[in-house]
């Protein structure tokens, strides 16, 4: 995929979907500049993901063995846009 002046973005596994989520990173940040807590900016992202119908988790899980105890924990304050292949 070409990005105009920006050339070629390389061999990345989910091409299209970085660069859209990265666009959507960059929207919050010119939005909002710099000085709010990491929480507005989480949620900032979550709204910027579904105006432009990327989709995500908004909390992500993470499965866990500790001592052979299986547990899933949340990812707190953690926004990962997920692929749709």
């Amino acid at each position: 995929m070409d990005h105009g002046k920006h050339g070629k973005h390389g061999d990345l596994l989910f091409e299209e979907e970085s660069f859209r989520a990265r666009n959507a990173v960059f929207e919050v940040s010119r939005e909002l500049g710099t000085g709010f807590l990491e929480a507005v900016y989480h949620e900032a992202l979550a709204l910027e993901f579904q105006d432009q119908q990327i989709p995500y988790v908004a909390t992500p899980t993470l499965g866990v063995t500790y001592k052979g105890v299986f547990s899933v924990f949340s990812v707190a304050k953690s926004s990962v846009a997920s692929g749709s292949r």
